[in-house]
């Protein structure tokens, strides 16, 4: 018996649409990049993109325990000295609170091109509006 690899031409993909509000990050992010890796189809290839894409709304609605807020650090550096750059979690959801679901979801997809071409396939809003009404995406459930 032979495993099959599939390439991505051969790939059927759906889209999904999460809805962040009351949520965790780590799971919600978890999951998310499992859909979009494609891990739960039966055409799940490693080293292929075929996975779905995906929508987050209300990512301003996100949350963390414990005192992540103010304790998670994130680090932007511009490769300049004294370029170095350092927000809480509070602070980037105050100002582009689709930063965080970004992250954390491409923290746990593959660090090479095959990882940036499959972040391309998640769409953050902060708001519950978003312009992909016409791709007709499915809810996906997600446990808080």
């Amino acid at each position: 018996m032979q495993t099959k690899s599939f390439a991505r031409e051969e790939v059927k993909r759906t889209w999904w649409i999460v809805d962040a509000a009351g949520k965790n990050l780590g799971r919600l992010a978890s999951e998310v990049a499992s859909v979009i890796r494609g891990k739960k189809k039966p055409t799940y290839t490693p080293n292929a993109d075929t996975g779905d894409f995906v929508i987050v709304v209300n990512a301003e609605k996100i949350e963390m325990t414990g005192n992540k807020w103010k304790e998670k650090e994130y680090v932007h550096h511009s490769r300049h000295f004294g370029g170095m750059r350092i927000a809480n979690a509070e602070e980037v959801r105050a100002k582009r609170p689709e930063e965080l679901i970004q992250a954390a979801v491409q923290g746990m997809l593959p660090k090479r091109k095959l990882g940036r071409v499959q972040l391309g396939h998640l769409n953050v809003y902060a708001g519950p509006d978003h312009p992909h009404q016409s791709q007709n995406p499915q809810a996906l459930e997600i446990k808080a």
